[in-house]
């Protein structure tokens, strides 16, 4: 099933082609192996706290959320072979091509919605 994300707070779209990671495979996988993720894309990874980026080929724009969807913390551009530090509030994780943040303007307390498409 595909999602649209949208930013509540600042009436924004993040993301119209968002896909869900909630099993042990699809959460391990991610989006190792991709070399282009057009903007609209995401992958929302439940449960998740922290990410790490070994292997992968592109940087991303990562959203930690709560369990409300608020947003715990945004990273723009996180580059490959790096690890973010753990997120104890934060149940999931937001990954978005770069450049969907700052274009939605998407920032920490900020509330999302995932609306089925």
């Amino acid at each position: 099933m595909r999602y649209r994300v949208r930013n509540l707070t600042r009436n924004t779209l993040l993301a119209d082609q968002a896909t869900v990671a909630d099993t042990f495979g699809s959460r391990f996988k991610g989006l190792l192996g991709v070399s282009e993720y057009p903007m609209g894309s995401g992958l929302h990874i439940v449960p998740c706290n922290s990410i790490h980026m070994f292997f992968m080929k592109i940087a991303l724009d990562v959203l930690f959320l709560d369990p409300e969807l608020t947003v715990v913390d945004a990273l723009e551009a996180f580059p490959p072979w790096r690890v973010s530090r753990i997120y104890p509030s934060a149940r999931s994780v937001l990954e978005l091509p770069v450049g969907a943040l700052r274009g939605s303007q998407t920032q920490p307390g900020d509330r999302l919605v995932f609306e089925p498409t």
